[in-house]
């Protein structure tokens, strides 16, 4: 498994290191991360993605002045869709959306459209924003997540090194299933912290072991990669080793620096045909 962290494009990256606040409106703090570095590692060929699917941010920390200099917040949801050429790499995320806290805008749609002009430019593709106020809280209410959760099954663990060859099937019987598991965790690619997150696996094909499953998302624990690069590694990783027709993996990772990442891929969806929000976030 090649290892990006020290590559030419990620030593540009803020993350890990002493960073200024700048509270005035700078778009040029967004850092794109081309996706191509982990997809030549799973030999996925951009041209011809295997899944559809996009990256859904939740930040929780957006602040701007009103024409007058009163503070106004909100809730902001951002939609990226997985055929980017690149993701926006977090921690300049939150540094751009700081730059918004001190800066004079007319209007919560002045401020949308900015957002939607920006992280657009930054990603070569058009994204979408949505802008909730802080007294909407029907707009992101948490749920609990669809099937059946494999948590409780009684294993015992003494590997913690990623080995997509747990990875089985139980029976050649076909069956449509969906599980989940809040056990996922990973580390960030740069600075090693943790990254928490719940997923759900949904699928059809030979009847998944789902042991295997878990031992799987448990080998993630001591590996270092970005949120959507884990996602797309574990949709690869399902889809090769077992005898799959259709497939959904959406993670629900917890926030950090008032962002969190909800990256979702799929043989046949677009765009997330489900809502769910972990009580974690």
């Amino acid at each position: 498994m090649t290892d990006y962290s020290n590559s030419p494009e990620l030593k540009g990256s803020v993350l890990g290191q002493s960073t200024e606040y700048v509270d005035t409106y700078t778009p040029s703090l967004l850092f794109p991360i081309a996706r191509k570095l982990n997809r030549d590692d799973l030999n996925i060929d951009e041209a011809n993605l295997p899944f559809k699917g996009q990256d859904i941010w939740t930040g929780y920390e957006l602040s701007w002045l009103n024409n007058k200099g009163k503070p106004m917040v909100a809730v902001a949801t951002f939609a990226f869709p997985c055929q980017t050429s690149h993701i926006i790499e977090s921690k300049s995320f939150k540094l751009y959306l700081n730059s918004f806290n001190q800066t004079r805008f007319d209007s919560i749609e002045q401020v949308k459209n900015t957002l939607t002009n920006d992280l657009s430019h930054a990603v070569a593709m058009p994204i979408a924003v949505t802008l909730y106020h802080a007294d909407d809280f029907n707009c992101l209410p948490c749920t609990p997540l669809p099937g059946e959760c494999i948590d409780d099954l009684d294993i015992e663990i003494n590997d913690y090194d990623l080995d997509a060859n747990t990875l089985k099937s139980v029976s050649k019987e076909l069956v449509s299933e969906t599980l989940h598991s809040h056990l996922l965790k990973s580390n960030c690619l740069i600075t090693s912290q943790p990254d928490w997150a719940s997923i759900i696996i949904r699928y059809t094909g030979e009847k998944i072991c789902k042991e295997s499953i878990l031992r799987y998302l448990i080998s993630f624990r001591t590996h270092n990669e970005f949120h959507e690069q884990c996602v797309e590694r574990i949709y690869c990783d399902l889809t090769s080793m077992l005898n799959i027709t259709e497939l959904e993996v959406y993670a629900r990772y917890t926030r950090r620096g008032g962002l969190d990442i909800n990256p979702y891929r799929s043989t046949h969806n677009d765009v997330v045909p489900f809502s769910v929000k972990i009580n974690r976030q």
